[in-house]
């Protein structure tokens, strides 16, 4: 049996396993054991979600469709159009799927926070 700690809406939580030190301690101070860990990753500089790679996935689709698109139009000898068509659509394609994902949690902001806790005592499974 799991217990999950609610914060946030929205922001998700690690879910602590019901060991003798969550037991010992309570929810109460798990929880603000949970908020104290995610502060302490944000205080050294870890970012807690994926914005940052929205530009990266922009400048990598642009890349990636205008050399596509480029390449093509060498065949057909429009290449100067044909690239520029596919550096804007590739740049959309990449901005998309960066939106999608930059509210999601980021893995070291995760690993940081679990690393947080083990040392606390407690066991993390997962999150939610």
């Amino acid at each position: 049996m799991s217990i999950l700690l609610a914060a946030c809406a929205g922001t998700p939580n690690p879910v602590l396993y019901p060991n003798a030190h969550l037991q010992q301690v309570g929810q109460t101070a798990a929880q603000q054991d949970i908020q104290e860990c995610k502060q302490m990753a944000r205080d050294h500089g870890v970012t807690e979600t994926k914005d940052a790679q929205v530009a990266r996935k922009a400048a990598g689709g642009a890349a990636v469709g205008g050399a596509s698109a480029g390449a093509w139009g060498l065949v057909r000898g429009d290449a100067g159009e044909r690239a520029l068509a596919g550096a804007a659509a590739g740049a959309a394609a990449g901005t998309v799927r960066g939106a999608m994902q930059s509210s999601e949690t980021s893995s070291v902001f995760k690993n940081f926070v679990q690393k947080c806790l083990r040392d606390r005592g407690y066991e993390v499974i997962g999150w939610q």
